[in-house]
């Protein structure tokens, strides 16, 4: 349900960090395992991340290690930390990839725990740093409409998301030549809606080549 950003670049219109809605994503792996299901998902709770802290995403293309950086967003770093401790992102497919523009994911495989974050939407960080080349932003409907969907910048997309309220609040370390890799074959094809409704065995069914996240966990 995410905006799709005016970019003033090409692809610009429905590439927007859309967060659940239109019928646009990207994908990979055949065998990319189900979501893990977690019928027992921690409720929520607010806590406050370290100043900095890292978190690794194993993926089916291989490592990738995030730095995030609490004064860039707090709100936005207090969440994810949050999310990352719950396991929300273990076995999220990538499911939105525009080459040079932005790789895209944060729906759960399970609808049904995807349903318990996405009323929680967050205010807005201000925009304290550039979309640049490597950045790990939230994906947004509007003002005050973050949730759990998160891209990272392929390219410099400072002209185009800055102005839009885009808040970088962590940066990839290690690995982006992974996040280069992943596939993006399926463009902006799957739907959101049908992702937030039926989780991994939607994209799983007709997207068997995403790519996906395997875990996301705090670097100790």
């Amino acid at each position: 349900m995410d905006r799709l950003l005016s970019l003033a670049v090409t692809a610009a219109a429905g590439l927007a960090l859309i967060g659940c809605s239109s019928s646009t994503n990207t994908e990979k792996k055949a065998e990319a395992p189900a979501a893990t299901p977690a019928p027992e998902t921690p409720a929520p709770k607010k806590v406050q991340a370290p100043d900095v802290y890292k978190v690794n995403f194993d993926t089916s293309r291989g490592l990738v290690v995030v730095e995030v950086h609490r004064d860039w967003a707090p709100i936005g770093a207090d969440h994810f930390y949050e999310l990352v401790q719950a396991k929300y992102y273990d076995g999220n497919r990538f499911f939105r990839v525009l080459k040079g523009f932005v790789v895209q994911f944060g729906l759960n495989g399970d609808p049904a725990v995807t349903a318990k974050w996405a009323n929680m939407s967050l205010p807005d960080d201000p925009v304290t740093q550039h979309n640049v080349r490597g950045t790990l932003v939230y994906a947004t409907a509007g003002p005050a409409t973050r949730t759990t969907q998160l891209f990272i910048n392929l390219g410099n997309n400072s002209a185009s998301l800055d102005p839009q309220g885009f808040a970088p609040f962590a940066k990839v370390v290690e690995g982006m030549d992974v996040v280069d890799s992943i596939y993006g074959g399926y463009g902006e094809t799957p739907d959101q809606g049908l992702i937030t409704s039926r989780g991994n065995d939607y994209l799983t069914q007709h997207f068997p080549k995403l790519d996906y996240i395997k875990t996301a966990t705090i670097v100790p």
